[in-house]
């Protein structure tokens, strides 16, 4: 069968990582297809943007139309709630410390969507197929997409943005290493009778991080890190006794609480492509890495990919080819492969009994609260504000 359209960069997924990919592609002046079903957004689901992720936002004209519905995060709390012998004295991070009004936003996911996809849909360098891609064929020049109707496509490059169970990865033939936790995070949303005052908060229990971050208005989304069973049995009480529970983990900070979202809970996971890029196909967001949610990285890791993205194809006016997508893996590598360990040995210092880990975990959080230079360097690097500022 014949190509019906050829394109230059060919996007596979939507979602937030896929449309600014999309974006990205077109203001390199690339012909950009963006192969994206139609999305569906749970109810009260949001992604805290740090200030690189913001700023690319801002690049592509779509915070306009953000702000509305944004919160802002000015301070960031930590809070050792394990209970141990061995427990890290609280410590809170202020935006301002490092020269920030705020360290990013906490925005609903639909309205994040909503706002890329738009702009997409404005560009005349961007063609969208509301189809899903079913068949990948990499040529010697190019790359084949078939979509699920059966339209074929050609294209110079190939980005995967499909998620965990990536096409794109399995068809390039890229091996990804995945493990789990003995955990599964609670999600949901709450109205609360005591202001935020745009401060995160954090509660490092033995099962893992609870975590309220500001909504507008007196709202937070709640992350709830808890055993698989425990996880389970909170989604099923009653809604009431839900909010006495979690109103009694917040030690209510933020008194008392009321359920406003459904409650979902998931086995937590984690997942790292052994390469980000192979022949003409890239990987980016949840396709190239899976964070478990903690620590806020993984879209704010994604957007990274698509500024990586940004700047291969500033350095490339030529036609897009296998060079291409090998620079794009060498610049994703220290900030994916840094920020993995990082999350993953965060969560699992929480899990351990071991006393050693339990010390080095509160000396740590200690020179964070006590020692200015540490602490600015721990803010700069969580906020990683792009992929090079590590």
């Amino acid at each position: 069968m014949k190509p019906r359209d050829d394109f230059e960069i060919c996007i596979v997924g939507g979602g937030a990582t896929g449309w600014a990919a999309a974006l990205a592609a077109a203001e390199a002046g690339r012909t950009t297809a963006i192969i994206a079903p139609p999305a569906t957004f749970p109810i009260g689901r949001t992604a805290a943007l740090f200030a690189g992720s913001i700023e690319l936002l801002e690049q592509f004209g779509a915070m306009p139309d953000l702000v509305s519905a944004a919160a802002p995060l000015q301070a960031m709390r930590l809070i050792d709630d394990t209970g141990r012998l061995i427990r890290a004295p609280e410590v809170t991070f202020y935006a301002g410390e490092i020269g920030l009004n705020v360290f990013g936003y906490n925005i609903p996911n639909r309205r994040l969507v909503e706002a890329l996809s738009e702009r997409a849909r404005n560009s005349r360098y961007i063609t969208i197929f509301e189809d899903t891609a079913s068949e990948l064929s990499f040529q010697p020049d190019c790359v084949h997409i078939t979509t699920g109707r059966g339209t074929l496509l050609k294209s110079d490059l190939v980005v995967g943005a499909d998620g965990a169970r990536s096409l794109v990865r399995d068809k390039t033939g890229i091996a990804v290493r995945r493990w789990r936790y003995a955990q599964s995070a609670l999600v949901t949303t709450l109205s609360v009778t005591q202001p935020h005052h745009s401060v995160s908060t954090e509660f490092h229990t033995d099962r893992g991080p609870f975590t309220l971050v500001p909504m507008q208005g007196n709202n937070v989304s709640l992350v709830w890190v808890e055993r698989p069973r425990e996880a389970s049995l909170l989604c099923e009480i009653p809604e009431e006794e839900f909010a006495r529970r979690a109103e009694r983990s917040a030690h209510s900070l933020l008194g008392a609480m009321q359920v406003t979202s459904p409650r979902v809970s998931y086995p937590l996971s984690a997942g790292l492509a052994d390469r980000f890029a192979s022949g003409r196909a890239l990987l980016i967001g949840e396709a190239a890495h899976i964070f478990p949610p903690i620590g806020a990285q993984g879209l704010n890791l994604g957007l990274r990919d698509v500024e990586a993205l940004k700047t291969v194809l500033s350095l490339n006016r030529n036609r897009l080819d296998e060079g291409t997508a090998t620079e794009f893996h060498r610049l994703r590598q220290i900030d994916v492969r840094s920020r993995t360990l990082a999350v993953d040995l965060l969560n699992r210092s929480l899990l351990t009994g071991l006393l050693p880990v339990q010390a080095l975990r509160a000396i740590a959080l200690s020179a964070a609260g006590g020692f200015a230079p540490f602490r600015r360097f721990l803010m700069q690097q969580g906020l990683a504000k792009t992929f090079q500022g590590l």
